[in-house]
């Protein structure tokens, strides 16, 4: 008499299926649910303080967006206009700064999170010094941001006595002033060179992570390097690509420390924090400024969300 037995598999989708037959609680339910209370209440006061610290703060900055708001004209203040929006969208200058912004952090992210993974795979392999090269690799993510720009632009950019230059009057070749011909450049560069580190590390922990079984079958199997990479390792690395992106999205996205002291804005590299700042500070109009902190936000949550989303699309192709 032939007897059947159940799959995992089957077990998996009979459980799934008892799962959505389950009635889900009412939000009342929840509310009252004092098991639920006992898990929550620990973390009420963290809760609450982020709320104070970031929320409120950030609603104060909405409201002040929408009010006409000079230091210069005290008396004028008004509220309920939508000029300051319009002007962010309209000036030139605005809009050249909201493009550089997006130039500055695609380029940045892509490049860094390309560099990160090669770094990445070559340091996971076995050898002599392995420990010595991750550190060095990690240094630049470990200076200031301001002690990094200060670098590239004297021991480096510097058309008189920077490394570039030095390395180029070897070969016979050309002086040029990095930072005054290639502005734009010489900061996407320093700003590569600075996140780099930091998308290797988490590259480099997904990498340490992967199954171990599963790359033994594989190479059993007579995979070449390039089918485990390319099947196994890619899909493995996914969610530690979209951290990467994500996280290096919003960092670069409010890069500040590099262009005020390589470049103070000038030649078309006014991005967005900074502008924020020059209207803040020497313009003194806050709600101008208070505006333009709001579009910097929703183009922080823009940005991560089309990086995740592409990410997502090829792997979801492959």
């Amino acid at each position: 008499m032939a007897t059947t037995t159940a799959t995992p598999l089957d077990t998996k989708a009979e459980a799934k299926a008892a799962k959505k037959k389950e009635p889900k609680p009412s939000f009342n339910q929840r509310w009252m649910d004092k098991k639920g209370w006992v898990r929550r209440f620990p973390l009420l006061p963290a809760l609450v303080f982020t709320i104070i610290l970031t929320q409120i703060p950030f609603l104060a900055t909405i409201i002040i967006s929408f009010m006409n708001w000079e230091a210069n004209y005290p008396n004028e203040i008004a509220f309920g206009t939508l000029n300051n929006y319009v002007t962010v969208f309209t000036d030139p200058a605005l809009r050249s700064s909201v493009f550089f912004t997006v130039v500055l952090t695609v380029t940045v992210v892509l490049v860094s999170l390309a560099l990160g993974l090669g770094i990445s795979l070559l340091l996971n392999r076995n050898f002599f010094g392995r420990g010595a090269v991750r550190t060095m690799m990690i240094t630049p993510f470990l200076i200031v941001p301001v002690a990094a720009a200060l670098l590239w632009k004297h021991a480096i950019y510097n058309p008189v006595y920077g490394l570039l230059n030095g390395l180029l009057t070897w070969v016979g070749g050309p002086q040029p002033d990095w930072i005054t011909q290639f502005p734009r450049l010489a900061i996407e560069v320093q700003l590569i060179w600075y996140w780099t580190p930091f998308m290797t590390l988490i590259l480099l922990a997904g990498l340490q992570s992967r199954p171990g079984d599963i790359l033994e079958a594989a190479a059993v199997d007579g995979a070449s390097p390039w089918q485990t990479f390319r099947n196994i390792t890619m899909p493995h690395m996914r969610r530690y690509l979209e951290l990467g992106g994500l996280l290096g999205s919003i960092y670069v996205l409010q890069t500040f420390d590099t262009v005020f002291v390589m470049t103070a804005g000038s030649l078309g590299t006014a991005n967005l924090p900074f502008t924020v700042y020059e209207t803040l500070y020497s313009a003194q109009n806050y709600g101008l400024a208070s505006a333009q902190g709001v579009v910097v936000v929703i183009f922080s949550i823009a940005i991560a969300t089309f990086l995740l989303r592409t990410v997502s699309t090829l792997f979801e192709e492959s």
